[in-house]
């Protein structure tokens, strides 16, 4: 569905909220959002047909500029502190105020109707309104599209206003911010405003942690990892952190990708929040990932801070702007996708941990207390350009594998692991796809095949049978050999 319509004579985007001067698109096409991006000078035409766009100077989240509204009932809920950031409601109006002005000021507007949930039952309705046709064709991307004949009757449970090119200066203090980057949520009007950043990460992260704060109340577990389906129909989940291989390893040709990042676990399933993979390209080769390869080669999909050489072909393996070099691409455009984005109850859950120092074991299966415990702990290695100011691994504790994304307490999520363990007996692993042999710069870091292979071995059940030795240290039962991996 595409057309242009002022905001007045669009029932559902209140004036009172944006009265823009300029033109609105709503819910443009991804060729039509293609092209304007190109026209209005957004991106880079890339070998293939992908556009190619810049985020400097932020090249990854901004943490330390997230906040949200102390308010109403969450102000006991939230679990504040440096991740969960207290904001004023006034301060919050304030810079409503500022995104609102910035917006209405723009020539155009582009506004994506769309949901976050693949389950009817738990989807939320959610709007994005940008400034650049780039953003909101990412968002086009990365969240699920309505049905024919659902955007007559759509309401948004939430609206996300991201003005990427509001410059605040040294005013920032003004309202109570630590830089003029800010990503702040009001939950009693169902608002994120989002200032000071290109990066398109903040546009899908802050949604997830709506989700993550909404969905534990409905009985649901939203969790930060990637899924698939095996051809006798098992489930199997990912959790990790950025960088840790989730896209990477659940992209795999012999099963069903349901999503690459995010989803929620119900009493009927698992659940994609998303419509499409935000991965990571750093050295991507047809050869290692030839999946997601394949979508660096079409028309739709979007590259962020990768290199483009003056004859429109990119260079994976100059990371000159970042390591954290993304593309974005519908789930359509991986063949063995499942459609509906729906799978059954896991029967194995994988935490992948990158990690820096060499010490835990490249593969262990876990009891349900050490996977209460690892989950809780959430050990990795934050990679290299993931975050601004990381230029190399280091060690992190990430609570519940995606600590920068919860609002509620971790052991909210981390009792909901429990309980659905014990009632589904489902198997938990650790897998470790970082160093080997030593620290990072003294060891080497695990190869992508045998990871692969290691993950295939749990998957087809292989080590279910194979002898353990305790590791001396964690006490994890190390399996004795994985066939086919050193």
């Amino acid at each position: 569905m595409s057309h242009v319509a002022t905001a007045a004579a669009h029932p559902t985007l209140p004036a009172e909220l944006l009265s823009p001067r300029g033109t609105v698109h709503w819910n443009l096409s991804p060729e039509a959002l293609y092209d304007f991006a190109v026209r209005r000078g957004e991106g880079t035409q890339t070998e293939g047909g992908p556009l190619a766009v810049l985020t400097t100077p932020h090249t990854g989240r901004s943490p330390k500029d997230k906040f949200i509204v102390k308010e109403g009932r969450w102000v006991e809920q939230m679990s504040w502190g440096k991740v969960n950031q207290p904001l004023s409601a006034q301060h919050f109006d304030r810079l409503l105020d500022e995104v609102t002005t910035h917006l209405a000021s723009r020539a155009e507007l582009f506004v994506r109707d769309s949901w976050a949930g693949a389950d009817p039952e738990h989807r939320l309705g959610v709007r994005v309104i940008n400034e650049d046709a780039w953003h909101n064709l990412f968002a086009s991307n990365m969240f699920r599209r309505p049905e024919s004949g659902e955007l007559a009757e759509f309401r948004p449970d939430v609206t996300v206003l991201h003005a990427p090119h509001l410059a605040l200066g040294d005013r920032f203090r003004e309202f109570g911010l630590n830089s003029p980057t800010f990503i702040a949520v009001r939950y009693d009007r169902g608002l994120v405003i989002i200032g000071g950043t290109r990066y398109s990460g903040e546009v899908k992260k802050s949604v997830f942690s709506i989700l993550n704060t909404l969905l534990p109340d409905r009985g649901v577990m939203p969790m930060h990892c990637s899924a698939n389906i095996g051809e006798a129909g098992d489930t199997a989940v990912f959790f990790g952190l950025s960088g840790t291989g989730k896209t990477t390893l659940s992209a795999d040709p012999t099963r069903r990708l349901i999503g690459d990042d995010e989803h929620g676990w119900s009493d009927t399933g698992v659940f994609n929040f998303e419509g499409g993979c935000y991965a990571k390209v750093v050295k991507l080769t047809a050869e290692s990932e030839p999946e997601i390869y394949a979508t660096t080669r079409q028309q739709g999909t979007i590259l962020e801070n990768v290199v483009v050489a003056l004859d429109g072909s990119v260079d994976f393996n100059d990371t000159s702007i970042t390591e954290n070099t993304r593309a974005s691409y519908p789930l359509e455009m991986i063949p063995n996708h499942v459609p509906d984005g729906l799978g059954g109850i896991p029967s194995n859950l994988i935490f992948l941990t990158a990690d820096a120092y060499g010490v835990l074991p490249p593969v262990a299966k876990l009891t349900e207390a050490q996977a209460r415990y690892h989950f809780l702990s959430g050990y990795t290695a934050k990679v290299a350009g993931t975050e601004r100011g990381v230029t190399e691994p280091t060690a992190t504790f990430s609570a519940c594998f995606g600590a920068p994304f919860l609002p509620l307490h971790p052991t909210v999520y981390s009792g909901m692991l429990g309980d659905k363990l014990r009632r589904h007996n489902a198997t938990v692993w650790l897998v470790n796809t970082g160093w080997t042999g030593g620290a990072y710069g003294t060891g080497k870091r695990i190869d992508l095949p045998s990871t692969r292979r290691i993950v295939q071995a749990i998957l087809t059940g292989e080590l279910d049978t194979v002898e353990t030795t305790p590791d001396p240290v964690f006490g994890l039962a190390v399996p004795n050999a994985v066939p086919g991996v050193d």
